[in-house]
């Protein structure tokens, strides 16, 4: 859905945000940043992480910890940073609602999502148990939600990631603001529920009347849902004004470097060498999870759920084969037999040999094997331990394989991978010894890919590797990986929802869906030409506007 028209210029600012600045001690992170939106507008606020979009956005409500706060946030009349806590309180969730990045976290897991909403609704609406818990349900199908009254009964867990944002939604909406802060809504999710997560919010957004302020890096979906776009880097506000004029005729340079940080391919082309062992392939692959069954029938055995059915794929030496789907399409769990860590049924073979059955079993011979497949996974922060420094966590291989390989060797060996990928004892003092949390997002995932590559292996699995980090960074980690690929002659398997980066990456592509693929080729059979119409639809969703 394309941008509406922007709102009347003469039409007085639902919010007026005047000189703003954010400190925490001495360290100022927003410098003087004013911008205005007007009541049914949508504002897009963007920039690269560390940019202050977020800071910003919780300011407002006065949600960002210790910050000390200067400036104006006018709302109708009234300044928000000088409000007493009393009165802003019914702001908070009234006036003005929030909806978060990640669901998962933002949720309660305790409670079914039904009484999540219900609680807003009798904390804001004065509704008693009853109604607000009927209100609850409606609330739920307004934002789309199947089943939703069986849905009210589930807790966060038990939904998918689209549902469980659509219920944050609902939440947001129980009290029906006038302002929406949504920020970074659709990170998590795949490229059709992106779609279809900011087609709702332009519907409720059309209905109720509301203004939205998205915070977001994503700039094709800006594109899509704002009327105006407001430019942030490092607590500044550089660029403002309309999607047709800030994409159009950018003015500022880290205005045109965003909107130019799109993937590029840059890999080897042509036939794969003649000869070689494939780094793997499978044949009528198939995982099945076993599920209890109802009733007095679970007492006795259990039912099966197949997760992937019938797959068959080769990948080459020194070849990417993308395998894109949304949510539940068996990606993950086709990567995990690949990996040894689920057992399956069929032919799979890695570096022309096959895991041994269990395939959780840790035998010498799946051992040795496990050296030939490494992974790098999506979120480079929760998949790094934040006890271990560096030295630790990309030592970690050689110390489980080569545990006789003396220390000053491992140590040289750990340097030398780092320095590969980008990080050197000159840019980072202490490097060594220091921790995750002290590197930003994009240095994060170079470090997950050290600790892969210490090994030497034939295969990457990357699961969502740049999903995470901001078009910028993920620019850098794409030309990493295809530079590790050609010196190394490294094969991947990439698990991705996004088009793009498939595009960048990838020589084959398997599209899978409900576990079973339904497309498969070259990527430019695949992506220019899709036959299949779930293909076509993940292909058109992607498509820049």
């Amino acid at each position: 859905m394309r941008a509406t028209a922007p709102m009347n210029p003469q039409t007085p600012p639902l919010l007026q945000v005047q000189d703003l600045r954010v400190r925490f001690g001495a360290k100022e992170v927003v410098h003087g940043v004013s911008f205005n939106i007007a009541p049914g507008e949508k504002l897009a606020l963007v920039g690269e992480s560390g940019s202050g979009k977020t800071v910003t956005a919780l300011a407002l409500l006065r949600l960002a910890g210790d910050a000390q706060l200067e400036g104006r946030a006018l709302m109708q009349g009234r300044d928000l940073l000088q409000l007493p806590e009393r009165e802003l309180r019914g702001v908070r969730g009234g006036d003005i609602a929030m909806v978060f990045q990640e669901p998962m976290t933002a949720l309660n897991p305790l409670m079914p999502v039904g009484e999540q909403v219900a609680e807003v609704l009798m904390l804001k609406q004065a509704l008693t148990q009853a109604q607000s818990a009927q209100a609850a349900i409606e609330l739920l199908a307004s934002t789309g939600i199947p089943e939703p009254a069986r849905r009210a009964g589930s807790f966060p867990h038990q939904l998918s990631g689209g549902q469980r944002q659509r219920a944050m939604i609902a939440m947001a909406l129980a009290s029906r603001p006038r302002l929406l802060l949504a920020d970074e809504p659709t990170t998590a999710l795949d490229v059709t529920l992106r779609g279809q997560i900011l087609d709702l919010l332009s519907d409720l957004q059309r209905q109720t009347g509301m203004a939205v302020l998205l915070i977001t890096h994503d700039l094709n979906l800006v594109r899509r849902f704002a009327d105006r776009v407001a430019v942030m880097e490092q607590g500044a506000l550089v660029e403002q004004g309309t999607v047709a004029q800030v994409f159009g005729a950018p003015r500022h340079d880290y205005t045109r470097r965003l909107i130019g940080s799109t993937p590029r391919r840059d890999v080897a082309e042509g036939a794969p060498a003649e000869g070689a062992v494939p780094a793997a392939q499978a044949g009528a692959l198939s995982v099945a999870y076993p599920v209890p069954l109802p009733g007095f029938r679970g007492w006795f055995s259990k039912g099966e759920f197949v997760a992937v059915k019938g797959v068959g794929f080769r990948i080459q030496h020194a070849r990417t084969l993308g395998v894109v789907g949304e949510s539940g399409s068996g990606k993950s769990t086709l990567a995990q037999a690949l990996l040894g860590l689920l057992p399956a049924r069929g032919e799979l073979q890695v570096a022309g040999q096959s895991w041994q059955q269990p395939a959780q079993h840790n035998s010498t011979h799946n051992q040795l094997l496990r050296r030939q497949v490494q992974v790098v996974f999506q979120d480079p922060f929760s998949s790094l331990s934040p006890r271990m420094t560096v030295e630790e966590i990309v030592g970690e291989g050689l110390h489980v394989h080569e545990p006789r390989l003396p220390v000053p060797e491992r140590r040289s060996r750990v340097a030398a991978m780092l320095a590969e990928v980008g990080l050197t004892e000159a840019q980072f003092p202490g490097l060594l010894s220091r921790y995750p949390h002290e590197f930003s997002g994009g240095q994060r995932q170079r470090l997950a890919i050290a600790r892969a590559l210490i090994l030497q292996p034939q295969l990457l699995v990357l699961d969502e590797p740049t999903s995470a980090l901001d078009v910028t960074i993920q620019q850098q980690v794409l030309g990493l990986l295809q530079r590790l690929q050609k010196e190394r002659a490294l094969s991947y398997l990439l698990i991705t929802h996004d088009v793009a980066v498939v595009r960048a990456m990838a020589h084959e592509v398997l599209v899978m869906k409900d576990g079973e693929v339904v497309e498969s080729g070259s990527v430019r059979q695949v992506l220019d030409a899709p036959r299949h119409p779930y293909t076509q639809r993940l292909v058109e969703a992607a498509r820049p506007l």
